[in-house]
């Protein structure tokens, strides 16, 4: 009977319900239907209080920072000025699509919502430059996955809520895997290119051309830069830093690039306060089903389970590798990491396992699973709007997913990479 709540969340979410509304339902049915011990009215107040915790601010704050952002115009010259660096190179165009999205993770934040934007701006040229369009929207795919990975990600941002761990020290533990990633995709395409004889490479930019392009996205790179410089340094708090950076983005749109308007601010803030909502359900689902798998001590159970096969911490992590890799077939790497943080973070701290190495990890493991069928959900994302067939997508995506994959394997056994970072610039957890 404990478990009837688990595989209900599973067959809600294959069922097309929202990921909160799914776990918020099976956690109630829990607490309403079959356990006596809690009150339900205690599961619903410890909620509500979880949610009015101040570290949730960061969430609609980078949010509005990213939509500001984009309503600025901002990626079109980050994109211009990714060109001129590298588009010169084999595969120049496709290089472009990887670079953008390491640069565009802290304005995005969301592995969909950068492939979904690349998908309309850079898949039509790619194609009009002799790449297959199989091919194109694969890179597009495969590189959206660098941007939730990349500061401010939504997912690093949710993760930190959810164990309690300092957001800033999991956006300083993204920034190694993150350009791991972008690197092994690039390299992906150079071989790929060669291989094929993808020629499309734009002639070298001169350093005039160069210069003109850095200073068209000087704005933009300064943002990106400040928010770095002043969480680093202490000028500011995560969620002030948010607040700067768009205050301005919004300064630059207005009056020196003049590419917003007035009347576009209320539109941003309700664009912001729709995708904020989603969130806070999810977060409020997220956190009543932990209420339930710790009352029904489902990690508890799983953990002896586990620890009765092996007690080495890296047999550990290739088990829930190999697990969250086949979840995030069947769904969307935020819903993944919602489920397993509750199970698999109680079970890390038996092992001595790094948190912010383990966050690291799942969002790897989790955005991995999003490229392969029958659910992933960039996946879809890319082939709806690019009108690829599946078979020929996974096809042309596979050699991308191998590269991921030597990456994280790189991260499991090098923990430095996540933890590094964040030891160095805010000291030992």
């Amino acid at each position: 009977m404990v478990y009837i709540p688990f595989i209900l969340a599973f067959v809600l979410l294959f069922a097309g319900i929202p990921v909160g509304l799914a776990l918020l339902t099976s956690g109630l049915i829990y607490f309403g239907f079959m356990s006596t011990t809690l009150p339900l009215t205690s599961i619903i107040q410890n909620m509500i209080q979880n949610c009015m915790s101040t570290g949730l601010l960061t969430i609609p704050m980078f949010l509005f920072m990213g939509t500001v952002m984009n309503y600025c115009g901002l990626t079109g010259r980050l994109l211009d000025w990714c060109n001129a660096l590298v588009g010169h190179k084999k595969g120049g165009l496709a290089q472009v699509n990887v670079l953008l999205s390491t640069v565009n993770g802290g304005i995005c934040g969301s592995s969909g919502a950068d492939a979904a934007m690349q998908c309309k701006i850079l898949v039509p040229e790619m194609v009009k430059k002799g790449y297959p369009i199989a091919f194109a929207t694969a890179v597009t795919a495969a590189s959206g996955l660098i941007a939730p990975m990349i500061p401010p990600g939504n997912a690093l941002i949710l993760y930190s809520t959810m164990t309690d761990t300092s957001c800033v020290r999991m956006f300083m533990a993204g920034y190694i895997p993150g350009i791991l990633m972008c690197i092994a995709e690039m390299i992906t395409v150079s071989v790929i290119c060669r291989k094929n004889g993808y020629q499309s490479r734009s002639d070298r930019a001169s350093i005039k051309e160069i210069f003109i392009q850095t200073k068209n996205a000087f704005w933009a790179i300064v943002a990106i830069f400040l928010l770095i410089v002043g969480l680093r340094f202490g000028f500011f708090n995560v969620h002030e830093g948010a607040v700067v950076t768009s205050a301005l983005c919004i300064i630059v749109g207005l009056f020196i690039y003049k590419t917003l308007t007035i009347k576009e601010i209320p539109k941003m803030f309700l664009e912001a306060f729709h995708t904020t909502s989603n969130i806070m359900i999810m977060l409020m689902g997220s956190m009543v089903f932990g209420f339930y798998l710790t009352w029904a001590r489902i990690p508890q159970n799983l953990a002896i389970l586990i620890m009765t096969i092996s007690s080495n911490k890296y047999i550990f992590m290739i088990m829930a590798c190999g697990l969250m890799l086949i979840m995030g077939m069947f769904m969307d790497g935020t819903a993944m990491l919602m489920i397993v943080t509750p199970l698999l973070y109680p079970i890390s701290m038996k092992y001595e396992i790094n948190v912010i190495h383990l966050g690291i990890i799942e969002l790897i493991c989790g955005y991995i699973g999003s490229l392969t069928p029958p659910v992933g959900g960039v996946m879809y994302t890319c082939c709806n709007i690019t009108k690829v067939s599946i078979p020929d997508f996974f096809n042309a995506v596979k050699p991308f997913i191998f590269a991921l994959i030597i990456v994280l394997l790189f991260v499991v056994f090098i923990p430095q990479i996540s933890t590094l970072l964040p030891e160095i610039v805010y000291g030992p957890i």
